[in-house]
């Protein structure tokens, strides 16, 4: 299947469908009222460890009860774990290595009152596991899929096989048409995974259309972005730059479609910026990593998680941030009479940090246009969420002007190259010299103060983006002095 190949796993209660090489498959997903949620099937056949089948399982579905009837879409990220030297590899054929180390998980999952079932539902999820950083193409292959394999069944992953069998190739940065179960995708691929896929430049031939455009690594546009963020709208540049100085973020939300859109969100704005840690859409108390990533221990380097449990709100404070995602409201537990659940809400929607002072000012006009935005019609909120994503991709952007410009002067010059040093890579960054490069041409951003300046990127400095990107400038550069001998 080129490199579209996919793999489908059907189950009682949960479905995956695996992409392999470009790298997706399909699974089901049923959930067992003795066992819990079990992958049932694969579909095409590939192999998946017992760590993650358990880990695609629970993260699957929701762990808290959202609605009484009805479906969501939501996005999960687990680490690949390789088998012990005993567990035997025989059935089905061994899958291509991650590209990052992780499996994508994108779950389109369904909740139907059935009077048979011990639980009064029937709950079930159709996942599509891939290896590329890809929401908003996902989002809308699982978010069509998904009805249709509820009233066809098998059929539908059959079809959609053969859809993505004939998909051009996933070359970076191309532009495709894509047909899938009576739709056409118009999709561009980014270049590479850490680089910006604007709006501005989207190489669709005519205007960006939200409501047919997909940018393969933003995040999905409906409903709105903005909606998740409306009780923190003043807080979001400091939201901005915890991110980008890699500070640890947890994200509460009281659904995983929510948190995991919420997630992607974030991790767009920090691009052309590698990241340099992990993130995780959507993370339940199952999941293997869990005890690694939530402990007593101050929180990893540039972690962020998309949690729904109540749990974690207890767990994790001493995290220094955390952002709950939705409307201002207070938390309350719902008592949903007909089932005779709790729902507990968790923390109140808005921002807290114990730690951050802004460096930077936001911009206050902008401001104004959103939260107006947020008060009009759904288009209104569509374009306020594309404005606020161009604002501060475009400050993240600014934040490298000043490093761009210092390395431009650490780049041999042609007489240099000549020498018998045979200087074809940058001279080492000085961290001194390039304050002095600051001091003597500022950052276009609008700065609180020049110590403000100047202590933020002292601390940019330090994080492990700042080591990748420049390792990055560094290959590019020899590369280009390569290509010139």
């Amino acid at each position: 299947m080129r490199q579209w190949a996919l793999t489908f796993a059907v189950g009682k209660t949960t479905s995956v469908i695996y992409l392999l090489n470009a790298d997706r498959f399909h699974t089901t997903v049923d959930f067992d009222l003795d066992l819990g949620p079990i992958v049932r099937a694969v579909y095409p056949p590939v192999y998946l460890s017992p760590s993650e089948l358990e880990n695609i399982a629970f993260s699957a579905f929701p762990d808290s009860l959202q609605f009484d009837q009805g479906t969501e879409v939501h996005s999960f990220r687990i680490r690949v774990y390789s088998d012990s030297p005993h567990t035997p590899r025989q059935d089905p054929p061994k899958r291509p290595e991650p590209l990052d180390g992780f499996i994508y998980g994108f779950s389109y999952f369904s909740q139907i009152r059935d009077s048979s079932s011990k639980r009064g539902y029937r709950q079930s999820s159709l996942v599509l596991l891939t290896h590329h950083q890809y929401p908003a193409l996902f989002t809308s292959v699982i978010s069509k899929l998904g009805p249709l394999f509820q009233n066809h069944g098998i059929t539908m992953l059959e079809t959609a096989c053969h859809n993505i069998a004939n998909w051009s190739s996933p070359a970076s940065g191309s532009t495709l048409e894509l047909g899938f179960l009576g739709f056409v995708l118009h999709v561009e691929l980014p270049t590479n995974i850490d680089s910006q896929q604007l709006v501005e430049t989207a190489s669709f031939g005519r205007g960006f259309d939200p409501t047919e455009h997909l940018l393969a690594s933003s995040v999905p546009l409906y409903p709105p972005p903005i909606n998740l963020f409306e009780a923190s709208l003043s807080h979001l540049w400091s939201v901005w730059e915890c991110l980008i100085l890699c500070e640890p973020l947890l994200v509460y939300g009281p659904s995983p479609s929510m948190t995991s859109q919420a997630v992607w969100w974030l991790r767009d704005l920090i691009r052309p910026i590698p990241l340099a840690a992990d993130i995780r859409p959507y993370f339940t108390i199952h999941d293997r990593d869990h005890a690694l990533l939530v402990n007593k221990s101050p929180p990893k380097v540039g972690l962020v998680i998309g949690v729904t449990n109540p749990f974690f709100a207890k767990s994790c404070t001493h995290w220094p941030h955390v952002l709950s995602v939705g409307r201002k409201t207070r938390p309350r537990r719902k008592i949903l009479a007909r089932q005779g659940a709790t729902v507990v809400t968790g923390p109140c929607a808005g921002w807290t940090t114990k730690t951050h002072r802004r460096y930077i000012s936001k911009d206050r006009q902008l401001l104004k246009r959103i939260e107006k935005a947020c008060a009009s019609s759904t288009l209104d909120r569509m374009q306020a969420s594309l404005e606020l994503r161009r604002h501060f991709c475009s400050r993240t952007n600014a934040v490298l002007v000043p490093l761009n410009r210092y390395l431009n002067s650490l780049i041999p010059s042609p007489a240099e190259r000549n020498t018998t040093l045979c200087l074809r890579r940058l001279k080492p960054f000085n961290t001194a010299e390039f304050f002095l490069s600051l001091r003597s041409s500022p950052s276009a951003l609008p700065f609180k103060s020049p110590s403000k300046q100047k202590e933020f990127y002292e601390k940019w400095l330090r994080t492990p983006a700042f080591g990748l990107w420049l390792a990055r400038q560094e290959e590019v550069v020899q590369d280009a002095l390569r290509q010139k001998i």
